[in-house]
């Protein structure tokens, strides 16, 4: 967990919690498996749009658990990312008319995954409850039961999302040193 370690390192004071639970979703106890915590984590960082957390996420899951996970958890984000709008739109409406027209929007890449199934609908339900899309979370979480995951699959895959979320912005509001353009380069 080296690039994240270095982006732990980077968050102030008052995000120690974060820093440490970052830690405890990753390496500590957990009913996910390796493959699955890494996948959801990617997933989440992806979905959160931070791009110096997803680039660490990714190294390190890669690092971890190898292309085809990272792959998949990244086309889980960015699958949902459109859906999770989708979805969202017809269930907030709740216009029958728009719940009967049919979505028309590819998802080929679901069928064409890389690594596991059921894993793909834990990271889509990652994504899914990142992106606030009940409609999303309610189906992705009943197709991981249904597949033989139980609720604490789906809490501690939550958990990752929401320690990702904090973490992000826990990074972004740690104050950065920043170079004034007018000083001598030697007191930068």
């Amino acid at each position: 967990m080296q690039a994240l370690e270095n982006l732990r390192t980077g968050i102030g004071e008052f995000g120690k919690d974060l820093r440490l639970n970052l830690q405890s979703v990753l390496e500590g106890a957990s009913v996910l498996d390796l493959k699955q915590r890494w996948g959801v984590a990617v997933t989440a960082a992806a979905t959160l749009r931070q791009r110096e957390l997803t680039l660490a996420v990714v190294a390190d899951a890669r690092a971890q658990v190898g292309e085809d996970v990272v792959e998949d958890a990244l086309a889980a984000a960015a699958l949902m990312g459109m859906n999770n709008v989708f979805y969202r739109f017809r269930h907030l409406v709740g216009k029958d008319g728009y719940a009967a027209k049919p979505a028309r929007l590819r998802m080929n890449r679901m069928a064409q995954l890389r690594a596991n199934k059921l894993d793909f609908e834990l990271f889509a339900l990652a994504a899914s409850t990142l992106g606030g899309c009940a409609a999303c979370v309610q189906a992705h979480e009943r197709a991981v039961l249904e597949g033989g995951m139980s609720d604490d699959h789906v809490l501690d895959a939550v958990r990752i999302c929401a320690v990702l979320r904090g973490v992000a912005i826990a990074y972004d509001a740690t104050p950065r040193p920043t170079i004034d353009s007018d000083q001598p380069l030697e007191k930068v």
